[in-house]
Formats: C-alpha cells, sequence, structure tokens
C-alpha cells in the first residue's frame, strides 16, 4: 500500500489535511479517519478523485476529527517504570523488573528479565513481550472461529499497524494489530470475527453483518467501544 503525498482540502469552511493510499486489498474507496489524521484508500484500479469524497463526506469527516482531538486528550501518559500498571486482555498488571531466567505473567503482574531490559530499554522489551502473547492469543481465537464461521485463513499476522485495527487480504492472511492485547478479550474477538467475516464477504454490506452478529451479537457496542476508547491502546508517544 503505497502513500501519496500530504494534500489539503476545504472542508466546511476549514482546511483539511489528508494522505491518499492505493491498496490493492480495497474493494472501493473509503475514508478512515483516527488520531493520525485522515486517508482515502482507493482500489489500485479505481479513478476516483479524492477531494471529491472528501466534499461528498465533509460533515463525517469534520465530527470525525473533533471525536479524535477529544480522544488526544485521553492519552495514557506511560513512563515505562517499575510499579506502573499496564492492560494485558482488559486486566491490569503490574510491571516488576526483576533477576530471572525468563520473562513471565501472572495474574496481576508483568515481570521482565532485568538482564534483557539493561541490554535494550523498558518499553521494547515489554512491546517484545506484548508482541509473543498477541501471536498466540490471536492464532487460538483465529482458530476457535474460523471452525464456527466454516472459513479457512491462510496465516495469522501480528502487525504493527498504527491505523487500523486489523485486515484480511485476498489471500487469506488475517493480518492483527498487536496493541488489540490491551484491550479486554471481547474486543479482540470481535476484531477477529470481523477480519473472518471478510473471507466470505468482502463488502461491509447486509449479508457481512449479519454473519458478524451471528458469532459476536454485540459487535456494535464492541465496536462503539473502539471508537470511545481506542484511544487507551495507544503503547507510547510514538504511536500518535
Amino acid at each position: 500500500m503505497a502513500k501519496t503525498q500530504q494534500q489539503e482540502v476545504d472542508l466546511l469552511g476549514e482546511t483539511v489535511e489528508y494522505d491518499v493510499r492505493r491498496s490493492s486489498d480495497a474493494t472501493k474507496p473509503r475514508i478512515d479517519v483516527d488520531i493520525h489524521g485522515v486517508t482515502v484508500v482507493i482500489p489500485d484500479a479505481a479513478d476516483v478523485r479524492p477531494k471529491e469524497i472528501l466534499r461528498e463526506n465533509g460533515a463525517w469527516v469534520m465530527e470525525k476529527q473533533r471525536d479524535f482531538e477529544r480522544h488526544r486528550e485521553r492519552i495514557p501518559d506511560r513512563t515505562f517504570e517499575a510499579g506502573e500498571a499496564f492492560p494485558l486482555l482488559g486486566t491490569n498488571r503490574e510491571l516488576v523488573i526483576e533477576p530471572a531466567r525468563s520473562h513471565t505473567i501472572t495474574d496481576d503482574k508483568i515481570r521482565l528479565r532485568k538482564s534483557t531490559v539493561e541490554q535494550s530499554t523498558v518499553e521494547q522489551v515489554l512491546e517484545n513481550v506484548y508482541r509473543r502473547e498477541a501471536r498466540d492469543h490471536f492464532s487460538d481465537r483465529a482458530s476457535h472461529y474460523a471452525e464456527q464461521m466454516d472459513v479457512e485463513y491462510d496465516q495469522i499476522q501480528v502487525r504493527n499497524q498504527k491505523t487500523r485495527w486489523g485486515s484480511c487480504s485476498t489471500t487469506g492472511t488475517i493480518s492483527l494489530n498487536w496493541r488489540l492485547m490491551l484491550a479486554p478479550p471481547e474486543i479482540v474477538d470481535y476484531i477477529i470475527v470481523h477480519e473472518l467475516a471478510h473471507l466470505r464477504e468482502a463488502n461491509h454490506d447486509e449479508e457481512f453483518w449479519s454473519l458478524v452478529a451471528e458469532h459476536d451479537s454485540k459487535y456494535d457496542s464492541h465496536a462503539r467501544w473502539l471508537d470511545e476508547n481506542g484511544t487507551q491502546l495507544i503503547f507510547s508517544g510514538e504511536d500518535v
């Protein structure tokens, strides 16, 4: 997915900066608005004018931008010091740095090996632990739901997306953002069900949402949770 130079458009009397991305996975043009800004995603073969798409949806874009301005004020101020609490699958766990043979996780603590931290940083080591846990958890839940939904995926990739929670490629690769591990488990399940559903329904049409609802009856509240609390899943200042 290639990114073009940032551009500007006038929406409702305000100048809005936006990016344009061409995507081989996109089936139709869409607008992504998140804490990082506004992006128009266009299928590779599509001949569309991004500014026209933005102007047609100007009110929605501006409303979303205002929402994220408010969310930005709620970004966690993490210090990455021993004693700080970090959420893992919705449960806050105390960060402990101690001499040990390996990193371990208990019901209330994340224990990092001191010698590894001294060779790197707390932030990097902790991110690696989250990624390790993500690989196991995502694979387990994807296998669980794929069987229920009677779909087959090619592989699960743990990704570092800054603007998306997940995606599904046309080749059957499910990509999931490791930061989802900071969210409650039902939120992770919702994203996995959402992406697996794309293996049967490419677009977000009635059939797609019906399939999602079969396996996550509270999908609307889970999607709303992400809209309202997504900033709580920001790991560090480098994510913004």
